[in-house]
């Protein structure tokens, strides 16, 4: 079997002036949730979090269109497209989908060693409690999901187009939705990668063209 080469973590694969714009999402993201956890999220503005990381409110709405944005996205989204075409083409979609999601997280981490505390949790737990975060993740997980369907088409030969394809992408992204959810109603204990190999074991593999 061939082994897949390990992209690099987002920092290291960017210009100086992609890390400045990093390093104003990273604040803008930062400020966010330390308002949110002393005041909670509705009463959270945007005025506010320009404030406290220093930027105008315009600069806020140039890196997030909405406030629903800026505790959604993050730069290590766009990885698992690119992971899950590095991965042999011989191994399985799901194995596939399994390693890209840890690799996501492993990279995510390296970067940023407080990234679970600071950023992964708060952000599903918000996922879970506010409805207009939630619809905004849906929403987003739609796009991934399309993204998902050009990869896992490149890997069963079959066209990103094809029912088979979007329904198996889509379903996948909406378990991954619902284990985050499950995960943050239990206040967010134990593994989150343990409950996504457990989501992942209910599917059967997507079979090639």
């Amino acid at each position: 079997m061939t082994t897949a080469r390990t992209p690099a973590a987002p920092q290291a694969r960017m210009s100086l002036r992609e890390r400045k714009k990093l390093k104003t999402r990273t604040a803008i993201r930062d400020a966010t949730y330390a308002l949110i956890a002393e005041q909670g999220y509705d009463a959270t503005t945007v005025e506010q979090i320009a404030e406290r990381a220093e930027v105008s409110p315009s600069t806020v709405f140039r890196y997030f269109p909405a406030k629903e944005d800026i505790v959604l996205t993050d730069e290590y989204d766009p990885l698992i497209e690119d992971l899950l075409r590095e991965r042999p083409a011989q191994e399985s979609v799901l194995d596939s989908l399994r390693f890209a999601i840890r690799q996501g997280l492993a990279m995510a981490v390296a970067d940023r060693p407080d990234f679970v505390e600071r950023e992964m949790k708060p952000r599903i737990m918000l996922m879970a409690r506010v409805p207009a975060v939630r619809t905004r993740a849906m929403e987003s997980m739609s796009v991934t999901g399309r993204l998902m369907c050009r990869a896992m088409a490149e890997r069963t030969g079959r066209e990103a187009d094809d029912l088979e394809v979007r329904v198996y992408a889509m379903g996948l992204m909406g378990a991954l939705l619902e284990t985050a959810i499950y995960w943050a109603e239990r206040d967010c204990r134990g593994d989150l990668l343990d409950l996504v190999d457990r989501t992942l074991a209910t599917f059967k593999d997507l079979p090639k063209c």
